[in-house]
């Protein structure tokens, strides 16, 4: 071979090499296909938005209206086949706005493989006839960063009590990502915390579950009607006291411990079951739709601006009495737009479990922020209910931060009435009557959580008749609250 041919092919060997495609660990994009579509719901998405957008017109025409200045937060819609819940299912997603959910998190039970704990899809996206649903990138997050949360994959190919709602969701709202869990048997508590730290004003929370399963129709309504008053009336651990309640009970008891932290409020939508739609009425299962409302002005918090907030009420305190500390204050942190937002706020000090000083305000003239400071001193040295905190014992002050939704006037006939629609362990009360008037945060329901006994008490706070509540007419009003304490 001529020594300039033999170059040329040594070149081109070696141009071949740096052209070639070279190997590498790229991922993967990783669909979840749909597994129910042609018997849950139609396959074609021609035929799914017909039927979807005819449901969702003859649910808009009885579905109530949440109250002015509220908005939807999250929602319970069952998971069967669509001829059976459909039209129930529709009433809660024809109440989304198309815009206004960036994140969905929906929570559905496991099925199909019996697990503790939850898993979530390692997929980048889900897939229905109505196309594809990106993965938030929290879903990946929760996954790998708290234990409670981990990857099956015979629950990502078989389990659809996700897949069921993404359809309505898809065509409700224009545009969302999706973190989609799938629960078994865990810590309620725990499973809140982690859901909740994902959980912003741009989040919908979404519970995908049916409630009895294959019961006689009248037994099937009686227990599905006793079940929809407790989530209405917010009794989480009563959910968990009887079996057959619902598929998905802890994704709901979840909701409702969240909707507890939160103040928001739920309401009724529709109920069915597949004896009053396409089944036979011998063995039903039950459906609920339940919407979830809060003020849409009112910031929620999460539990690292909690922290911050109980750290700026000590620190307050601590400066009053001279006491410097080494530890480095986030300053930056309080800079949040979300502590500049104007609500009640109350700070309580303990010590050794007893109280030791509580003030607030009830209205939201002052913002967060300047309200923890300033309830934080008057509740260390002006509660008119104890000296004031002294240098030697504020080492065994614990200090909470209560940031509360705005009051709303109870409406009630009688005492009778006022007794059902108070809520224990929900509901911060405040009674009137003319100049007398006082306020109990729902904490106090820890103490006292008998309703004759925490009225008593608070109108013997107001310096009324501890029976007044019952032989007199008063104003109540009630109001949520999220609170944070002091760790140990």
């Amino acid at each position: 071979m001529r020594p300039c041919i033999l170059l040329l092919s040594l070149f081109l060997g070696m141009l071949s090499l740096f052209l070639s495609p070279m190997p590498f660990n790229a991922h993967a994009y990783e669909v979840r296909n749909s597994i129910v579509a042609g018997r849950f719901y139609p396959d074609t998405a021609s035929h799914l938005s017909k039927l979807i957008e005819n449901y969702t017109f003859t649910a808009g025409k009885t579905c109530p209206e949440i109250p002015s200045g509220r908005e939807i937060k999250a929602i319970i819609v069952p998971h069967a086949g669509y001829v059976y819940s459909g039209l129930t299912a529709a009433h809660a997603t024809c109440m989304l706005k198309p815009d206004h959910f960036p994140k969905v998190i929906v929570m559905g039970p496991d099925h199909r493989v019996g697990f503790k704990n939850a898993c979530i899809s390692t997929a980048d996206a889900y897939e229905t006839p109505l196309g594809r649903v990106k993965i938030h990138d929290d879903a990946h997050r929760l996954r790998k960063e708290n234990a409670l949360f981990g990857f099956i994959d015979a629950s990502d190919r078989l389990e659809h009590s996700i897949e069921v709602v993404l359809p309505l969701l898809q065509y409700a709202l224009e545009d969302f990502r999706l973190v989609p869990v799938v629960m078994g048997p865990g810590d309620v508590g725990a499973y809140a915390d982690a859901i909740e730290s994902i959980t912003d004003n741009d989040t919908l929370l979404v519970v995908s579950s049916d409630l009895s399963h294959y019961m006689r129709y009248e037994h099937a309504t009686q227990q599905d009607l006793e079940t929809i008053d407790m989530i209405l009336t917010l009794r989480e651990e009563a959910l968990g006291e009887k079996d057959n309640r619902a598929c998905g009970i802890f994704a709901i008891r979840v909701l409702v411990r969240i909707a507890l932290d939160r103040g928001w409020k739920p309401v009724l939508l529709h109920y069915s079951n597949s004896g009053d739609t396409a089944g036979s009425r011998e063995s039903v299962v039950g459906y609920a739709a339940i919407a979830f409302y809060g003020g849409s002005m009112e910031k929620t918090f999460t539990q690292e601006q909690g922290r911050i907030l109980v750290k700026l009420a000590k620190k307050t305190i601590e400066e009053k009495l001279g006491i410097g500390s080494d530890e480095q204050f986030p300053v930056t942190a309080i800079r949040d737009d979300a502590f500049q937002t104007k609500r009640g706020v109350f700070v309580t000090l303990n010590k050794k479990g007893q109280l030791r000083g509580c003030i607030g305000s009830l209205d939201a003239s002052d913002s967060v922020l300047e309200g923890v400071r300033r309830n934080a001193l008057n509740a260390a040295f002006h509660d008119p209910r104890f000296n004031p905190v002294t240098l030697q014992e504020m080492g065994a002050v614990k200090i909470e931060v209560s940031i509360l939704t705005e009051p709303e006037p109870l409406e009630y006939t009688d005492y009778k009435d006022l007794l059902e629609k108070i809520r224990p362990g929900t509901d911060g009360v405040i009674i009137r009557s003319g100049y007398a008037g006082a306020t109990f945060l729902p904490q106090v329901w820890d103490q006292l959580p008998d309703r004759r006994e925490f009225l008593s008490h608070l109108c013997a706070k107001a310096g009324l008749a501890a029976n007044a509540w019952k032989e007199k007419k008063l104003e109540v009003s009630t109001y949520q609250v999220q609170y944070f304490e002091e760790s140990e």
